[in-house]
């Protein structure tokens, strides 16, 4: 019996059923993280749910037949399966698989302006051409991205409630450091989360088991299962080159700077030859960039070189999966991983800082040793994060800091398995407080 747990989406979802303003549901994210459940889950608050799933039933491709007005296609879909109920204003209607056909995107203007009923699409973002929907459908749908579990979800499947979460805050907002019971308990759940990943299927097989035994095949299968969604989608671009870049992304994690650069996956390759193949890959929901700024200095949007970025993959648990079959045990016993385990670690700092809502930028200076892995922002201030998965250096943050030509920049952030301090110029934050750091920044004070 496979455990459930509660998803952020939910509470989305309940606020959206509410809305005043409610327009058509797009959800929106990589394959297998718990789209469908979720919303079959939330589906229990409507007196009829109609499911269509155009890989399950192709047959339904036909409602569009005869135009996209709510009636007719209503009747198309009766006409298939009379046992399904529309009842106006208490029946959600669940478009599924929508990459198998995008043009049921069309209808969501003529059901936003009908109103009587709720739709939500999702699908596979591989092989969705989005910027059609978006032209089919622009002003008459709401988008969700919907992430793999996060740090904070994985914590409420293990049986901690939002005091535990609300006190983990206290301690960064107060900077007031965590006992040694507090900060081992913490570190270790943050480990289990490093290896298990954020895919809800593997995250309830942990849970079940209680053990990481059985979660490593299961992870495997995921890669595969992504190549194969590859080789079946990926249209107008070679194949054969985004599957490439997907399966070199540990190769790139494993360099000093994680940039990614093309001639670590061929011979002689080029950047053009590859272009569109990562954002194909991030359009999917399959990986996330994280962009060189051209200049440390605010804003951010607008201040990034789009050909120069290190790629991560979505969920570190499949980061794992790509690597060593002991790489998951030598990671919980902090050994044996050499250069590569400052890549697990920013790889999944990245994973959250996206989870969090920030997008993703770091800096490297031309022709200098000065480089910052990543930045996130306040109202007015420019904030440099390093991640160190040691005790080492901080010359870069140092810099970044105190040197003149860096204006927006007052105090950096140092992510490590460290408790919470603050020397005058950085704050010293534990990897698993991470999640909180939107909260924190929108509040912070200096």
């Amino acid at each position: 019996m496979k455990v459930s747990f509660k998803r952020k989406i939910e509470f989305f979802l309940e606020n959206w059923k509410i809305s005043p303003n409610k327009l058509p549901l797009i959800i929106r994210g990589a394959r297998q993280i718990g789209k469908t459940f979720a919303v079959r889950s939330f589906a229990k608050k409507y007196k009829s749910f109609v499911e269509i799933n155009f890989v399950d039933n192709p047959e339904f491709k036909d409602i569009f037949s005869d135009g996209y007005s709510p009636d007719s296609v209503i009747k198309r879909i009766s006409f298939i399966n009379p046992n399904f109920e529309f009842i106006p204003g208490d029946t959600l209607i669940f478009f599924d698989e929508l990459q198998e056909y995008p043009d049921c995107s069309t209808s969501l203007k003529f059901f936003s302006e009908d109103k009587r009923f709720d739709v939500i699409c999702s699908g596979s973002m591989m092989g969705l051409n989005y910027k059609k929907i978006s032209s089919n459908s622009v002003g008459y749908k709401t988008d969700y991205f919907m992430h793999s579990v996060d740090f904070e979800e994985f914590l409420w499947a293990k049986g901690y409630n939002q005091d535990f979460i609300e006190d983990i805050y206290i301690h960064l907002k107060e900077q007031k450091p965590f006992s040694d019971i507090q900060f081992k308990i913490l570190s270790d759940n943050f480990l289990d989360y490093a290896v298990v990943g954020g895919m809800p299927a593997i995250v309830s097989q942990f849970l079940q088991d209680g053990t990481f035994s059985n979660i490593l095949p299961m992870q495997k299968q995921l890669l595969f299962d992504y190549e194969e969604d590859i080789t079946k989608y990926a249209e107008s671009l070679d194949k054969t080159k985004i599957k490439a870049i997907y399966r070199n992304i540990p190769k790139f994690l494993a360099q000093e700077n994680k940039k990614f650069q093309i001639s670590k996956i061929a011979k002689n390759a080029r950047n053009r030859e590859y272009a569109g193949c990562a954002d194909w890959l991030k359009d999917a929901g399959v990986i996330n960039l994280c962009y060189c700024l051209e200049n440390a200095s605010l804003p951010l949007k607008g201040n990034y070189d789009e050909s120069k970025y290190k790629m991560y993959f979505h969920d570190t648990g499949l980061l794992m999966a790509s690597l060593d079959e002991e790489s998951q045990e030598d990671l919980r016993k902090n050994q044996n991983l050499g250069t590569y385990k400052g890549g697990i670690y920013e790889n999944l700092i990245a994973q959250m800082l996206v989870s969090a809502g920030f997008d993703l930028y770091y800096y490297k200076k031309e022709n200098s040793q000065l480089e910052m892995d990543f930045f996130v922002r306040t109202t007015n201030n420019l904030v440099p994060v390093e991640v160190k998965s040691n005790d080492g250096a901080t010359k870069s943050l140092n810099n970044l800091i105190k040197l003149s030509e860096y204006k927006d920049i007052k105090f950096g952030i140092k992510l490590c398995n460290k408790n919470i301090g603050f020397n005058g110029s950085f704050f010293t934050v534990p990897y698993f407080c991470t999640f909180l750091l939107k909260r924190w920044l929108k509040e912070i004070e200096l």
